[in-house]
């Protein structure tokens, strides 16, 4: 009896030692979501862009055969939807439509730059042992980064192939900008997302844990 109760105990401390150690395994996407807000920011401002400038006569049909990359696909239903806002009638398919809009895209990415006023990170090779590194130090550092979308349209008569209306390159852009001033004071500015939307973590407080408790 002793013996079993021996065991039991081990194996109930082993057990307490084993949660101890667990892990969560924690998966992270090819993209961050700043950067694809970055992106989609970026569209809609070009979108909108697009179908103020273009002029289209009867039902439409979109045509994306040129248009690709990254969020395509958020980029092709963000043109239709401000074509739709902006008066146009979209048609099923292009049998349909009196007018086709081509659509394609010249730049649909992101851009980073970085500016240091201070002492940047140092490598420093260690005889017999790992590399190691300075730490920064940043009397004042700015990093941005900016989402940019390029597009174009150009619309024609489906059945005489002659164009309608063309609206050229048009851009759009969205920012996130960090800061650092005197090694301690940073703040941040975007446009990726409208102000109050992100809910700010709410501070620790000791007293909220106890109540689990109770």
């Amino acid at each position: 009896m002793a013996l079993r109760i021996a065991r039991l105990t081990a194996l109930s401390a082993l057990g307490l030692l084993a949660a101890a150690c667990s892990s969560k395994s924690i998966s992270t996407p090819a993209r961050t979501a700043t950067e694809q807000l970055l992106i989609s920011t970026a569209v809609d401002k070009a979108a909108e862009k697009i179908a103020k400038s273009l002029q289209v006569e009867g039902k439409v049909f979109v045509d994306a055969a040129y248009f690709e990359g990254y969020d395509s696909k958020y980029a092709v239903a963000t043109i239709r939807d401000s074509l739709l806002r902006h008066g146009a009638a979209l048609a099923e398919s292009r049998e349909t439509a009196q007018t086709i809009v081509e659509i394609r895209t010249g730049a649909l990415s992101i851009d980073t730059e970085s500016s240091l006023l201070g002492l940047p990170e140092i490598s420093l090779p260690i005889p017999f042992a790992d590399m190691a590194s300075t730490p920064e130090i940043a009397l004042f550092k700015q990093d941005t980064t900016e989402g940019v979308a390029k597009f174009a349209a150009t619309a024609y008569d489906r059945e005489t192939g002659k164009m309608v209306s063309s609206t050229g390159p048009q851009y759009g852009f969205s920012h996130k900008a960090d800061w650092i001033l005197m090694l301690l004071v940073t703040w941040n500015s975007t446009d990726a997302l409208p102000e109050g939307v992100e809910p700010k973590p709410e501070p620790w407080e000791p007293w909220d844990t106890w109540e689990l408790w109770e």
